[in-house]
């Protein structure tokens, strides 16, 4: 039987952590937000997100939506007072998005902050985390160490950049689950030692394939103590196996 996978929206943090990454990278202040530029580069994240077939990508295009507005609309030439209270709700709906994602912002620092605290509580107790129930555990919540999930998005946005994609009527399996391209980039890995990112997906232009080979590189991140770095700043992505303890066997974390 042939299967449909779509790609879940917990795995992304949403629209907002998408702009947010963008203003990050661009290095400027929120409050500073150049709409023209963060909203170039949110459609190419965009289409990287349709291609995956994100769960949830109707999200992404609202917002997608009200950036391409709000820049239409202060780009316009002002010519009378209509027009001025015009451009007065335009500078609030952008007042209003800026005050979101600096909202957002704050949620986020304090859940990163509460996450740390929590480590270093299990470093100090450790029996407390063998304690602890593993029922109804969100895997799709661990966090992705060293590159973020979007330099990974933006990393395969680069790949499809290079490739002539062809397209099926749906992303469909094409006979090979999910593990089977994480157990083979395993092996590669731990094989080479260091792997290029855009490597894993020599040799193949189907839709269905790229899907299913980026979903395993997400999955060894996630859940099986890979590591991924990115040595030059937009540049290429490299996957690292897994530390062991050589006596316990125990995946250690990886060292920046």
């Amino acid at each position: 039987m042939v299967s449909q996978y779509r790609v879940e929206l917990d795995v992304y943090s949403g629209p907002l952590d998408l702009l947010l990454y963008l203003v990050r990278r661009n290095e400027l202040p929120i409050t500073e937000l150049p709409l023209s530029r963060i909203t170039h580069q949110y459609l190419k994240f965009l289409d990287v997100l349709k291609f995956l077939d994100l769960d949830g990508v109707g999200d992404f295009v609202v917002l997608a939506s009200t950036l391409i507005e709000i820049k239409s609309r202060l780009v316009l030439p002002q010519a009378d007072e209509e027009d001025e209270a015009e451009s007065i709700s335009d500078d609030d709906a952008k007042s209003e998005l800026i005050t979101r994602l600096l909202q957002y912002k704050r949620y986020k620092e304090a859940a990163s902050a509460l996450e740390d605290r929590a480590a270093e509580w299990q470093q100090r107790f450790p029996r407390l985390s063998d304690e602890r129930p593993q029922v109804g555990r969100d895997h799709a919540a661990d966090p992705i160490r060293e590159v973020e999930l979007w330099d990974l998005v933006s990393a395969l946005s680069r790949v499809l950049q290079k490739k002539v994609v062809e397209e099926t009527s749906a992303i469909r399996y094409d006979e090979t689950p999910i593990a089977t391209y994480a157990d083979r980039i395993a092996t590669r890995v731990k094989a080479e030692g260091r792997v290029a990112f855009s490597s894993l997906f020599d040799g193949t232009n189907e839709r269905s394939r790229i899907v299913g080979i980026f979903l395993a590189i997400l999955e060894l991140l996630r859940h099986h103590g890979y590591h991924a770095e990115q040595p030059d700043a937009y540049g290429e992505i490299f996957v690292l196996p897994p530390i062991e303890n050589a006596e316990t066997g125990e995946v250690l974390p990886h060292v920046s």
